[in-house]
């Protein structure tokens, strides 16, 4: 056994069961990774893979408890290089951050601002991409942490912190109609076509789920990835948004105004969250006490090790 065999049955999971793609991202080939399997699979007198003639459908039984050691393999030997560059370099390095548009945009620029004063060697990758992308980067390595509000938190290899709390707001034009409702109402809303975020993105669902209890059915004009794009389109008054509360500027969205949505929709929480048992680099933990000061690299060291559970923290 060898740890090229290791990282070929990984890459080959990774890719779906395609050799062919396994053999592309390892800059190797198909027959080259075939082979490994083979000799892997005899040297274990177990087969690892579900085969219909020469494709691969799935994992077998052993090739499933295999493939959570092969990840723990896989992720110290990641960690022991970060471990060497952590003593030989600790104010030099890479640190990505895995996060969506809103994030990236409204909550971020401060600390990273105060991040990048602190640590102007390191380079800092501020990777924008959906919830289930961020997932990805961080059970694979690309992502030391993930800023986001969906999908983080559900993931038993990820341990997440609550970072803060926020709730929907209600942007309109100047002396729009929904200026005058007092107190504003779902029903009131509904009456204008409504502009928010594309599924999956900045708590929508939790926008449609208050919708459907109240038995209303909106209607969305529009949706977005962004707020920016969002509040562009009610300027042009093709309908009413509906963003997150801090993307909402009054220096800024001069030609806009925003609604309290607080006694309408239910409060978000936007997490930081990194992978059970990766290796942080000492820059990553001043990254995410910048965030939250209350998230000490004491408090994220004792709930990223693996087995450990985290207890919520007040935000």
């Amino acid at each position: 056994m060898n740890f090229q065999q290791l990282r070929i049955i990984h890459e080959t999971v990774r890719q779906n069961y395609n050799l062919t793609e396994a053999a592309n991202a390892l800059f190797t080939s198909q027959s080259g990774v075939s082979k490994h399997i083979k000799d892997l699979e005899d040297e274990l007198g177990v087969e690892l893979f579900v085969r219909k003639g020469k494709r691969l459908l799935g994992l077998t039984d052993p090739g499933k408890e295999l493939m959570e050691i092969v990840e723990r393999i896989l992720l110290d030997a990641k960690n022991v290089k970060r471990l060497a560059e952590h003593f030989s370099s600790r104010d030099q390095g890479r640190l990505t951050i895995a996060t969506t548009h809103t994030q990236a945009r409204y909550a971020l620029p401060s600390v990273v601002t105060r991040f990048k004063k602190a640590f102007p060697s390191v380079h800092l990758i501020l990777h924008q991409s959906n919830p289930a992308e961020i997932v990805s980067m961080l059970l694979d390595g690309t992502a030391d942490i993930g800023v986001a509000t969906e999908a983080l938190e559900d993931v038993e290899e990820l341990v997440s912190f609550p970072y803060y709390t926020w709730h929907h707001g209600v942007i309109v034009p100047p002396e729009h109609a929904l200026e005058s409702r007092h107190p504003l109402t779902l029903e009131a809303i509904a009456e204008f076509p409504v502009i928010t975020y594309h599924e999956g993105y900045t708590g929508r669902a939790g926008i449609d789920e208050v919708f459907a209890q109240a038995g209303i059915v909106p209607e969305i004009a529009m949706s977005a990835l962004d707020a920016d794009v969002i509040k562009t389109y009610v300027e042009l008054g093709l309908g009413v948004g509906i963003v997150a509360s801090m993307a909402f500027d009054p220096a800024r969205d001069t030609r806009l105004r925003m609604l309290d949505g607080s006694a309408l929709f239910r409060s978000n929480t936007t997490n930081i969250s990194i992978r059970r048992g990766h290796y942080l680099r000492n820059y990553a933990y001043r990254f995410i006490e910048l965030c939250l000061p209350s998230l000490t690299e004491a408090v994220v060291r004792s709930g990223v090790q693996p087995g450990t559970e985290t207890a919520p923290l007040g935000v």
